[in-house]
């Protein structure tokens, strides 16, 4: 080891690698372009997740939905394409009878799924989305309160026409700096009370969808819009100890009982686990994770065979030197250091400026993104795990580049080299 610390053993590293400079930059690009192209894909991949987990951040990730469509079978004297709908008593039987159903709410949408709503103030008018909603929906959909208050509990139990109104529906409604809290609105036909300026943390089409959405009360959804008990789905978070996909085959099984399901009909009910989505968009960036690693490698790998070439050519051309320096006596660890050092040198050289340039390149694009990102791009970065990772696997490349030149050095006879011209 002594010799590693000896400043003529570097200097002979340094004469050999800059002897012939264009083959030795060549040679020391592939490892550069290689490390360069892993962090910016490792960068590119970790933007993506962050974008597309980011519509997952601010929900439940531990809920489902329930909605009912047409059954399929006939059942209990029942035929088959019969019309199901939710009411009330569902909400209660589930409350009751599934105890892996920590929050249940029921949620109502005037004029059905997507439905624009004429609302008005004045000479204002604007068509939105009305949701008949509880307290409770704010643990599965996160809001962010701009101003007043979001429903509570008393709301529901007294009926009371107040609405939570998103910042779009205040834009269009109200005049610029006019306070919407405590002034009135019209929902087809019905009087309401604004308590509430919600937005949506979310950004892009979840977003707009979010600012143009009103929130009544559910009890005053049914009363004022004339929906009687009916619920048009369910909204149902899982205790934190329990899989979603448990509880929500428990309640569709209690819901198929209750409105005489045959209990392998499945598409009677609508359902929508928000769960395993999240598990697939997991499993889906590690797999690309693990793609991004093998491609990288793969490039790298590549140059460290570039590497590996460049020494046994610097070793043939250095056949007399090696032959007379084992002539001398010089150990066979010093010949192997020698070579596998001159690798070593090489490869974490070009691998460390390709490392700096490619996360110099994702911190640059993340700069230049707008707040909240860009799409479903969102601060791309690389982890210092993953930067250590790479660090050593330039360190290993460079060691096993050097060894099968080095083994070749040891192979000649110092005769034969003191012969070689």
């Amino acid at each position: 080891m002594t010799h590693l610390l000896d400043l003529d053993h570097w200097q002979e590293i340094r004469v050999a690698l800059v002897r012939n400079r264009t083959r030795t930059l060549l040679t020391a690009f592939g490892v550069f372009w290689g490390i360069f192209l892993l962090m910016v894909m490792l960068g590119s991949g970790s933007g993506l997740r962050k974008g597309v987990l980011k519509g997952f951040a601010d929900s439940a990730t531990n809920s489902f939905f329930i909605w009912t469509q047409r059954t399929q079978k006939p059942y209990a004297g029942m035929p088959a394409g019969r019309t199901i709908r939710l009411a009330n008593a569902d909400v209660v039987a589930i409350r009751e009878k599934v105890p892996e159903a920590e929050v249940v709410a029921p949620r109502n949408q005037l004029r059905g799924f997507g439905g624009g709503n004429n609302v008005s103030r004045g000479r204002k008018t604007g068509a939105f989305s009305v949701m008949g909603d509880y307290p409770e929906i704010r643990k599965i959909q996160s809001l962010r309160i701009d101003a007043g208050r979001f429903l509570n509990p008393i709301d529901v139990a007294e009926s009371r026409k107040v609405a939570v109104i998103g910042t779009r529906v205040r834009e269009l409604l109200f005049a610029r700096g006019e306070e919407p809290i405590g002034e009135s609105i019209v929902i087809a036909g019905v009087y309401f009370q604004v308590v509430g300026v919600f937005a949506s943390p979310q950004t892009g089409d979840a977003a707009e969808r979010d600012a143009q959405t009103l929130f009544v009360p559910f009890t005053t959804f049914q009363r004022a819009f004339n929906y009687g008990d009916r619920v048009g789905w369910l909204a149902v978070i899982s205790r934190l100890d329990v899989p979603a996909s448990v509880a929500e085959e428990k309640v569709l099984a209690l819901l198929r009982s209750r409105h005489k399901v045959a209990p392998d009909d499945l598409r009677a009910f609508g359902h929508f686990n928000l769960e395993e989505e999240y598990a697939k968009i997991q499993g889906l960036f590690s797999g690309i994770r693990i793609l991004v690693w093998l491609v990288g490698v793969g490039t790298l790998a590549a140059g460290v065979i570039g590497v590996s070439n460049i020494m046994l050519i610097i070793v043939k051309e250095r056949t007399k030197e090696i032959g007379i320096r084992r002539a001398l006596g010089a150990r066979p660890s010093a010949i192997v250091s020698q070579i596998v050092s001159e690798s070593v040198i090489l490869t974490s050289l070009a691998g460390y400026l390709g490392l700096v340039a490619g996360i110099a390149l994702v911190v640059a694009i993340g700069r230049l993104l707008p707040p909240g990102g860009a799409g479903m791009f969102l601060d791309p970065d690389v982890g210092v795990g993953e930067a250590l990772q790479a660090l050593a696997i330039l360190v290993g490349a460079g060691v096993l580049a050097g060894l099968g030149p080095a083994r070749r050095a040891l192979a000649v006879s110092p005769t034969v080299a003191l012969r070689t011209e």
